[in-house]
């Protein structure tokens, strides 16, 4: 058997997004949003596109929204390339969702929670060791809870995940695996075929179920991220190597204008070696 890439953005939310997938989300933000508990029982999968409403904002392109029982809205990405303020256009992406929930003439009390659930292919927080981080507003210097505090961020690094199939244990475990690995197996590991939501997920990731046309399409999707992540190593590699002080600074300078539409300053500063100071000057000459 071979399974399509769930990290790519058709295959996710082909697997998480139809309107055949209700039972298959449920159980996948129940198994990271709640560790595990049956917390959600029923939800709708609506348009994860959320046009603008005022002149001069963008659009807004999730890979998976749903609304739950109680109103809360949560939407989910699944990112594999850490492009350029990625972090903010999280953050926008949420503050967006609870903003926009009002219509005209209603008032606060019907905003309802959102939720912001990003998966990512790359480590957001490198200083950190969780594998799943959540973000909540909270008082500095006490960590006192905002009393409204309705926008949640929760981010799950998969390079972090080690497990491997004998270690799963948790209904997360199975999940993240089905993530990261589902690409490379080639038969559904037994302790996860008897869990039905991820059961369901595999036979939709089933290549044989796909058109040859869905096919091509996806294959393409793998390659262009492929290149993107390999052009990032090779800068990353490159800006590393050893050679005459000026030689490398071209070389770093030359690499860092490669990143500039990719990277935010700090990243290309870290990853190139240049100063900030110079990566900002360069942003500015090339903008």
């Amino acid at each position: 058997m071979t399974f399509i890439n769930p990290k790519t953005d058709y295959a996710f939310k082909k697997i998480f997004g139809s309107s055949e997938s209700t039972d298959i989300l449920i159980s996948f933000l129940n198994a990271l949003v709640y560790e595990g508990n049956p917390t959600i029982e029923d939800l709708e999968i609506i348009n994860p596109n959320l046009p603008p409403k005022v002149e001069g904002l963008k659009d807004t392109y999730l890979d998976v929204k749903a609304k739950l029982r109680d109103g809360t809205l949560v939407i989910i990405e699944m990112q594999v390339i850490n492009v350029q303020s990625f972090g903010k256009r999280v953050l926008y992406n949420a503050a967006k969702t609870y903003a926009f929930q009002l219509q005209a003439g209603e008032g606060y009390r019907m905003l309802k929670p959102v939720i912001a659930l990003t998966i990512t292919d790359f480590e957001m927080f490198p200083k950190s060791e969780n594998l799943i981080s959540r973000f909540v507003y909270k008082e500095v210097k006490t960590n006192l809870i905002y009393p409204e505090n309705d926008v949640e961020l929760v981010f799950v690094e998969l390079p972090k995940f080690a497990k491997k199939e004998q270690e799963l244990e948790t209904l997360a475990d199975k999940w993240i695996y089905f993530m990261k690995y589902a690409r490379s197996l080639t038969s559904v590991p037994e302790t996860m075929d008897i869990i039905p939501e991820i059961h369901k997920a595999f036979n939709i990731a089933n290549q044989a179920n796909l058109s040859p046309e869905e096919v091509t399409n996806l294959e393409k999707v793998e390659q262009f991220i492929y290149d993107q992540q390999g052009a990032l190593l090779k800068a990353t590699l490159e800006a590393r190597d050893e050679g005459k002080e000026e030689g490398k600074r071209e070389e770093k300078l030359t690499i860092a204008r490669q990143l500039l539409s990719r990277l935010d300053d700090e990243t290309i500063s870290q990853t190139t070696g240049l100063s900030l100071e110079d990566v900002r000057n360069l942003r500015s000459r090339d903008s």
